[in-house]
């Protein structure tokens, strides 16, 4: 079998992690990075794509007829045309759940920084704030106990689950809102904007579809308290980038911590680049070590239960 890797600096991070596994299993092209114009010549006669965010339209799988299996080193597989692979005959498999403790990990870094206020005391005290106080405890900053806030959970797949243990171990008031109602659900389970309405924080754990692209916009915005926080760690495109500005700027709400933006890498003119109290991370919540590893594992065993006749994780 041959095996086209089309983005594994996507995956890889100076090396760290081994492309051993994959070599085990068949003749292995590593590329580093694959722009659109280069994706039909670098897939060449490849029985197997694998790509993390690199598009797999129709025009590249009619140039590339060898192809019998797209892997994605992704949860989300919106990059890659499902209903042509499906026409002929591709398997495509996506890497689910691989990221789940690292983005509940994030999402709770990003709470912490707002409600601790770590790095604002620290930038404070290297600038002598401390050094100057009278008093042993200097606290001019307000901070804020997790416990007793109310914590809106947009989506309950496995990442949801987790944030909503986490909340729940410090004490906050878990309230969920999903597409599908969830059997046996210990928590709140209500619409949208109502679990706008009653958050402290919002955190969004969704994917990207028709019916989420674009929900966090003014309406949604407008039943936000003014001291809430917003998350988003799914997709870029659940957020309406002019709308949270809008909001962040106006002081609609108190910040936003985001991980992900409708153009990746982030485009200068986005409007949430310089709004108010707009924290950006470059799409790193998946990202540790730890969690590269295991998407590897996990990429691995969907070709080796396609190869052996039961594909798992097929998305088509």
């Amino acid at each position: 079998m041959k095996i086209a890797v089309l983005d594994w600096k996507t995956v890889s991070n100076g090396g760290d992690i081994s492309s051993d596994a994959l070599e085990k299993i068949g003749e292995v092209n590593i590329i580093p990075a694959t722009s659109a114009d280069e994706t039909a010549s670098n897939i060449g006669d490849a029985d197997i794509v694998l790509c993390n965010k690199v598009l797999i339209t129709r025009e590249v799988m009619d140039k590339c007829p060898d192809i019998k299996y797209i892997g994605l080193f992704a949860t989300g597989y919106n990059n890659v045309d499902i209903e042509c692979a499906a026409e002929k005959g591709i398997v495509v498999c996506n890497a689910g759940q691989y990221s789940t403790n690292a983005v509940a990990q994030q999402t709770f870094a990003y709470i912490l920084d707002h409600f601790s206020r770590v790095r604002d005391y620290d930038s404070a005290v290297k600038d002598g704030m401390w050094e100057r106080s009278p008093l042993f405890s200097c606290f001019p900053i307000p901070t804020a106990e997790l416990a007793g806030k109310t914590l809106s959970i947009i989506g309950y797949g496995s990442i949801g689950k987790a944030v909503a243990k986490i909340g729940d171990a410090f004490g906050m008031n878990i309230v969920i809102s999903t597409r599908t109602k969830p059997a046996d659900c210990p928590y709140e389970v209500t619409d949208m904007l109502t679990a706008a309405e009653k958050a402290d924080v919002i955190t969004f754990h969704c994917p990207l579809t028709d019916k989420t692209a674009g929900i966090v916009d003014r309406d949604l915005l407008g039943h936000m308290k003014k001291s809430a926080i917003l998350i988003n760690t799914s997709r870029g495109g659940v957020v309406n980038e002019a709308d949270l500005a809008s909001a962040l700027n106006n002081g609609d709400i108190a910040s936003a911590y985001l991980d992900v933006l409708v153009k990746e890498p982030m485009s200068p003119d986005t409007p949430l680049k310089n709004a108010k109290n707009c924290v950006i991370t470059p799409h790193t919540a998946w990202a540790p070590l730890e969690t590269r590893k295991r998407l590897v594992e996990i990429v691995c065993s969907n070709i080796n239960a396609w190869l052996s006749g039961s594909p798992i994780n097929k998305v088509n």
